[in-house]
């Protein structure tokens, strides 16, 4: 199946737990607004989690955000992993540890892929309370390719601390703006 990448609607999970991790969150949200290709159509609340793996690191700020894509998938994971750069984010081999951002792309419309640079949906999504607790907050009760409904997901992540801290904002600034 062929997709038209400017019908594309794709969901990116982001999190941070160093220094001003709130503001490095609502930062980047705006950063993926300024990204020429994606125009953001709706977030989610901003969550505190708690670390998982290594669990000696402060807790997480995480969020969901919903666009419209006009690019491929691949050129997608590359501006998300620049922009982590601007952020200050390093890959240091520690999936688990302490960052400054980390942007996932949770799914890329309803693809399912898996290539050595990128799995969808991402492949520890429906394991994690975390993304999947902002995601129903947007979405409500969706389908995740090759995983199920959202609320059967959420169900088997119930043991996992998660808390919302507010409302989701609108957002903020726009290229059209």
């Amino acid at each position: 199946m062929t997709i038209n990448p400017s019908d594309v609607v794709v969901w990116i999970g982001l999190g941070s737990n160093m220094g001003q991790a709130t503001d490095q969150v609502e930062q980047a949200i705006v950063a993926l607004t300024d990204e020429p290709g994606l125009e953001p159509t709706a977030r989610s609340s901003l969550y505190r989690t708690a670390p998982m793996g290594h669990v000696a690191q402060p807790d997480f700020i995480n969020a969901v955000v919903r666009a419209s894509c006009g690019i491929g998938c691949y050129e997608l994971l590359e501006a998300l992993q620049k922009i982590e750069k601007r952020f200050g984010r390093t890959r240091n081999g520690d999936r688990f540890g302490p960052r400054s951002l980390d942007l996932d792309l949770l799914m890329y419309a309803d693809q399912i892929i898996s290539s050595a640079q990128l799995e969808l949906p991402h492949p520890r999504m429906h394991e994690r309370l975390f993304v999947l607790e902002p995601l129903a907050e947007i979405e409500g009760d969706i389908t995740v390719p090759g995983r199920g409904r959202l609320s059967v997901l959420r169900q088997a992540c119930l043991d996992q601390r998660v808390q919302r801290l507010g409302d989701g904002a609108a957002l903020r600034a726009s290229k059209n703006d």
